[in-house]
């Protein structure tokens, strides 16, 4: 069989975009199950109420929160595949069993039993990842990274403590959504970093 340089090229391009293509996964997963449950309040609910039983096509929401954990694995390979030290593969392992997390929280929907471990469990590990992308970048003398992952792993556990302390977040959803937008923001530093 002949290799076909181009089409190793476009394969690494769509294996360097995972990242971004899970956040898009969820996010259209999650527009999607709520325009089909027109009961979803934000303001009231959580995001995985749409994936309960007594949603109406609880598999669109488990079966997209599943695939966009799959391609959160994915992305965690590319960045292991063009890691340059230990401190990398580590922070990318980390990644990698966060993607596993989230394709757990459509396996075990909102009204089962692990539920609630394997939801909170995939946005404690992510976090663990993004610190851990902070120190790899000071070490591998990326600033601008270093930086910002470090802020992103500030900002993510701390604002989301001071907004409950001070005003109490209205919704369990509103609360996910701030955690999913801090989760985009990492996930497209690392895409942009990583892509040089």
């Amino acid at each position: 069989m002949r290799y076909y340089p181009s089409l190793g090229r476009t394969l690494l391009l769509l294996w360097r975009l995972t990242g971004i293509l899970a956040s898009v996964t969820a996010w259209l997963t999650i527009v999607a199950s709520a325009s089909i449950n027109p009961w979803f309040n934000l303001w009231e609910h959580a995001f995985s109420d749409l994936g309960a039983p007594k949603a109406r096509l609880p598999w669109v929401y488990n079966v997209g929160l599943m695939v966009s954990g799959l391609l959160a694995c994915c992305f965690s390979l590319y960045l292991l595949y063009v890691a340059r030290a230990k401190l990398e593969v580590f922070s990318s392992s980390l990644l990698f069993v966060a993607g596993i997390f989230l394709s757990l929280i459509g396996v075990f929907p909102s009204s089962t039993r692990p539920h609630t471990f394997v939801s909170t469990w995939f946005f404690i590990q992510v976090w663990l990842s993004f610190l851990g992308f902070s120190v790899a970048s000071y070490v591998t003398r990326r600033k601008v990274l270093s930086v910002s992952m470090t802020v992103l792993s500030v900002l993510g556990p701390l604002g989301a403590l001071l907004v409950e302390l001070l005003r109490g977040w209205p919704s369990v959803a509103l609360l996910e959504a701030y955690g999913i937008i801090i989760i985009n923001m990492g996930v497209l530093l690392l895409t942009l970093e990583y892509s040089k």
